[in-house]
């Protein structure tokens, strides 16, 4: 396998460290708190920006699954299944922090009749099966190859899940992102982009960190098979 250049930790680690807590920080001490939701609004900074990481993570996924695709090099399917397995890490978080909010602000956990919040359930357990999908083959082209058409094909949920809040236009998804700009007040709207850029730093140091530890476990295996072959 060709490594196609080795991730780096330093970088996102720092913007991690810095960013994630600046955005507890702004959350709870700059902004104000929000007229119609209170003090539970400020779950905002980190729930959405979760969510956008998480389908930053799995079009990153598919992104990898299509150059595997092309060029039929295993460092894209490793890049592909990182990229979903960090997704559905992210999309965990999603699944926690959304009825954490909905309950606080709207007085239910969750609710059914809610496009965007069913789309990304499907979206989640989509990328869930990935791994069933992908562990139920044995190692080689084959896992490689079903595991990238997969992982391909559940991009396509990305817009959807993304574009329902438009499309349903409930009070549990309110739309505060419009073609006139971000509906909330600057202090708002700079502390959801530093939230933003702490997640996105995040997820790049989790795939940096798994990456590195996948190659290193393929290496061993690979010393491990030709040391049984040299014996035989």
């Amino acid at each position: 396998m060709r490594a196609l250049g080795r991730p780096s930790t330093t970088v996102p680690l720092i913007l991690s460290l810095i960013l994630v807590p600046l955005t507890v920080v702004l959350a709870f001490v700059w902004t104000g708190e929000d007229v119609d939701q209170g003090f539970s609004q400020k779950i905002f900074y980190l729930h959405v920006p979760v969510a956008l990481t998480s389908y930053a993570a799995f079009g990153y996924g598919a992104f990898c699954a299509a150059m595997y695709l092309w060029r039929r090099d295993p460092e894209w399917d490793l890049r592909s299944y990182v990229g979903v397995h960090s997704g559905t890490i992210f999309g965990t978080l999603v699944l926690l922090t959304g009825p954490i909010w909905a309950k606080a602000s709207w007085g239910v956990w969750w609710n059914w009749g809610d496009r965007q919040i069913n789309v990304f359930l499907i979206l989640f357990l989509y990328y869930c099966a990935y791994f069933m999908l992908r562990f139920s083959l044995d190692e080689g082209e084959r896992r490689r190859s079903a595991s990238a058409v997969y992982a391909l094909l559940g991009v396509g949920l990305i817009p959807l899940s993304f574009l329902a809040v438009r499309i349903a236009e409930t009070l549990i998804h309110p739309t505060v992102f419009t073609s006139s700009g971000a509906a909330m007040p600057s202090s708002f709207f700079l502390t959801f982009l530093v939230g933003l850029a702490g997640m996105l730093s995040l997820m790049a140091l989790l795939m940096a960190v798994e990456l590195r530890g996948k190659r290193t476990a393929m290496r061993v295996l690979e010393l491990q098979r030709a040391a049984r072959g040299e014996d035989a």
